[in-house]
């Protein structure tokens, strides 16, 4: 068995615990629960022929008072990056994490979860910013962790690129 590190990493409140419940326990909480430090969850997937343990690193969120710490992405094989949709600054919070992350870890898979798509209808973030990072070769996946949509797909997706 092959195990992985993979960190959730975004700005405070997108959404990132709850879509390692949704993926890890199929569960979905409206319960809002600061994450302080890092939590750790695993899952075992398989890709193709082999079985890799998903070491979930879950981040604390990143506003003005906390940055993440790089020390935690140590080791790490890939991450998903969280956005809210509904809150167009997390776009820019997870784009500027980017950046920090290749310069301090160097290039490692990353897929760019856009969260809340169950609220579609009040989001912030624009189509066309979207597009304009897919066509610069990001792999964006829509998520909800409250109806469950893009979720497995996401996981799954970084699981193939690690291994």
């Amino acid at each position: 068995m092959i195990q992985k590190k993979i960190c959730m990493l975004g700005a405070f409140a997108v959404g990132k615990t709850s879509l390692v419940g949704r993926f890890v326990r199929s569960i979905f909480s409206d319960k809002y629960q600061t994450t302080v430090g890092v939590k750790i969850d695993k899952k075992i997937v398989s890709v193709g022929d082999e079985q890799v343990n998903m070491m979930l690193w879950d981040l604390h969120g990143e506003d003005e008072f906390q940055k993440v710490r790089m020390s935690y992405l140590r080791g790490a094989s890939g991450y998903l990056l969280v956005a809210d949709g509904t809150r167009k600054d997390t776009l820019d919070i997870a784009l500027s994490l980017h950046e920090t992350i290749q310069e301090s870890v160097g290039t490692i898979p990353c897929i760019l979860v856009v969260n809340k798509s169950d609220l579609s209808d009040d989001w912030e973030i624009e189509k066309s910013e979207l597009d304009d990072l897919a066509t610069n070769h990001w792999e964006i996946i829509y998520s909800s962790a409250k109806s469950g949509e893009g979720v497995e797909e996401a996981f799954q997706s970084l699981a193939r690129q690690v291994v």
